[in-house]
């Protein structure tokens, strides 16, 4: 899965213009069809399968539609239950003939299809902003974000409250303890132990031996934790990691902030793309780069985070990173669809998704990951972040304010071909002039592994080359007949590209 750099904030539908993109002219011919399922074609080791198999999944699914329109998916993804109540769903509507809608209801879990079932909900039909499988899916997001945090700010004890299902009682309690005391309580209660009990224990305890983390131990609980957050305390012997770094910005203060606290652990700075189109797009990459290497931190180029494990640069770093950073994820926009539309948003979803899951198998127990969005993106919207962390044994502990946090004045880049005529003000931190700056967060996690075997990273379905082709949202509303067919041929083309972590945009 393509993930792009720090690209420009997602708005909402009724306001975003679709953005430019490269995909080709419809008219011309549409890429060469292959007649056989494209291989794997990567070498992983065994204990890293996991940590990619979900990449190679969508690979498989989007390499068997080559053979054109015509040709079935060698992998039936569709139970027998979740097919018939696809089917009574869209004749019930009057839908049945509509591809997006069937492939947006093929994204729903049973439990899910049955709530739809049990309701009286209908997609709209006829709205000029949105279609019935845009309407579908914005009503699933809804749904599950309802057992989900809030996109907004939400402190340590908010979110451990949410975690472990506290009244309101308990919550105050918490809120009084001191930052010993606290801190040990959310680092030890595990729902078996009464959280009196652990309450009692924390008391008890005298402060741990790691001066960082246990600093003023008698200072208020929950402001002394969400200090730590915005400072920055991270572990000082461990290598942090940033993913998606477009200009490097964020790295160099990073790196430069590491150095400032005697920090001994490397910074490892990463882009998406290769040297040669960053030089393009930002005339003072290779300052920045000579700039990095000065603070001992490492510059690795073509990076994509969702397959880590199969990047020989990452070879031999398993459970030893302590700290992530990933700034504003986004798969790119393609001309002609919002980023909300089922047809494309898949990408963005498994884009956290895969991430996450690829994480597992390099942060240690304890590392911190910090991904940054606007709460109200349209494309990776900050359920699929804090969804994403959570599949995978990543726990959320805070979503604090972008603006407080002490790396946020970096220079934001688009990351993507629109840096080379519209850059950001870096200097001033003034990125974007569409975006309010107050609604972006930090999403904050801490590895917490259960040693248990996870099963396969459930991954969000693409649609099919069959779809596209009858698909009559976005791009495909205005084009018909062969056109409709080469249009469709291209963006699944650019599809499979980008889940081989080719970036296109």
């Amino acid at each position: 899965m393509a993930d792009e750099e720090e690209p420009s904030p997602v708005q909402d539908p009724e306001d975003e213009e679709p953005l430019p993109d490269e995909m080709e002219d419809p008219d011309e011919d549409p890429p060469p069809e292959e007649d056989e399922e494209a291989p794997d074609d990567v070498d992983v080791e065994e204990h890293l399968k996991d940590a990619v198999d979900g990449s190679l999944r969508l690979k498989r699914l989007l390499s068997a539609d080559a053979g054109g329109a015509t040709k079935k998916r060698k992998t039936d993804e569709l139970s027998p239950e979740i097919k018939t109540k696809v089917e009574s769903l869209l004749r019930k509507w009057g839908l049945a003939t509509n591809t997006a809608t069937r492939h947006t209801l093929g994204t729903f879990r049973l439990e899910e299809l049955e709530m739809l079932e049990q309701t009286r909900y209908v997609p709209p039909k006829g709205d000029a902003k949105r279609s019935p499988s845009e309407q579908l899916a914005y009503h699933l997001i809804n749904y599950r974000e309802r057992k989900l945090p809030g996109g907004g700010g939400l402190d340590c004890v908010g979110s451990f409250k949410f975690r472990w299902k506290l009244n309101a009682d308990q919550e105050r309690t918490l809120r009084e303890l001191s930052h010993k005391d606290l801190r040990y309580v959310v680092m030890n209660f595990d729902g078996n132990t009464p959280l009196e009990d652990v309450i009692s224990e924390a008391t008890c305890e005298e402060p741990g031996e790691d001066l960082a983390i246990y600093a003023m131990p008698t200072a208020p609980g929950p402001k002394a934790m969400s200090r730590f957050n915005r400072l920055e305390l991270i572990d000082p012997m461990a290598d942090a990691a940033v993913f998606g770094d477009a200009n490097l910005t964020f790295s160099l203060i990073l790196a430069a902030h590491r150095a400032g606290l005697g920090h001994v652990g490397r910074v490892i700075a990463t882009t998406f793309e290769e040297i040669e189109t960053l030089r393009e797009r930002y005339k003072e990459i290779d300052d920045s780069i000579k700039t990095l290497e000065d603070h001992d931190a490492e510059v690795y180029h073509g990076v994509d985070c969702t397959r880590i494990a199969i990047d020989s640069r990452f070879k031999g770093m398993e459970n030893s990173i302590g700290a992530v950073y990933y700034n504003f994820p986004h798969s790119g926009a393609i001309k002609g669809f919002f980023d909300g539309n089922p047809m494309v948003n898949w990408r963005h979803e498994n884009l956290m998704r895969l991430f996450f899951r690829a994480l597992r198998f390099f942060v240690k127990p304890g590392g911190v990951v910090k991904v940054s969005s606007s709460k109200g993106a349209v494309g990776v919207r900050y359920s699929y972040i804090v969804g994403g962390a959570l599949e995978n044994e990543f726990e959320h502990v805070e979503t604090m304010p972008l603006l407080e946090w002490c790396l946020h004045r970096y220079g934001r880049s688009y990351g993507d071909r629109r840096d080379l005529y519209k850059r950001p003000d870096a200097k001033n931190n003034q990125s974007y002039d569409a975006q309010n700056q107050s609604n972006d967060m930090v999403y904050c996690f801490r590895y917490a592994p259960t040693g248990k075997t996870l099963g396969p990273q459930e991954i969000r379905l693409p649609p099919s080359l069959e779809c596209l082709e009858n698909c009559d949202d976005g791009a495909f509303a205005k084009v018909h007949g062969a056109q409709k067919k080469a249009l469709a041929a291209q963006l699944h083309e650019r599809f499979l590209m980008e889940v081989t972590g080719t970036h296109v945009g």
